[in-house]
């Protein structure tokens, strides 16, 4: 059963995703206003996670709606991929992710939401992702898997 704060938070993320569909936003303070307009009490940090958590791209100055569902399933890596730059081996545990400059962050939401094995866990700045993985053996793997999702 979902508390009202998660209702609250289910409606307030589907209107982001109308208003993103609907016309191009691109501040996050227009977002807000928006919302607020239709609504909704929110802050700059509930926009900023809901962007986030919700897989949002923001290029060429406007924020991007994922492809439906495309961040919730495994193997929908279309839309990110052109946002991925190249792929690097630091050290034995570690890939390095170099994107286009604002996507890292939506990238590395969608493999942490991919759960895959070899990943266990993501940093993200503005253009690049630190990917850690258990050892150099699932460091290979993941590197094999992420060559062939973005083609590089």
């Amino acid at each position: 059963m979902q508390t009202h704060g998660e209702h609250h938070q289910h409606e307030r993320r589907d209107a982001i995703l109308r208003l993103l569909r609907a016309g191009e936003v691109r501040r996050q303070a227009e977002l807000t206003q928006l919302l607020r307009k239709s609504g909704f009490e929110v802050t700059q940090s509930s926009i900023s996670r809901d962007l986030r958590e919700l897989g949002v791209l923001k290029a060429s100055g406007r924020y991007l709606p994922p492809p439906e569902d495309s961040v919730r399933t495994q193997g929908d890596f279309s839309v990110i991929s052109q946002f991925v730059r190249e792929l690097k081996l630091a050290g034995p545990t570690l890939v390095v992710v170099r994107t286009t400059i604002g996507a890292a962050q939506s990238v590395a939401v969608a493999i942490d939401k991919a759960q895959w094995p070899e990943a266990v866990g993501t940093i993200s700045g503005d253009d690049t992702i630190f990917i850690a993985t258990t050892d150099a053996r699932a460091q290979r793997r993941l590197l094999a898997r992420l060559q062939s999702l973005f083609r590089i």
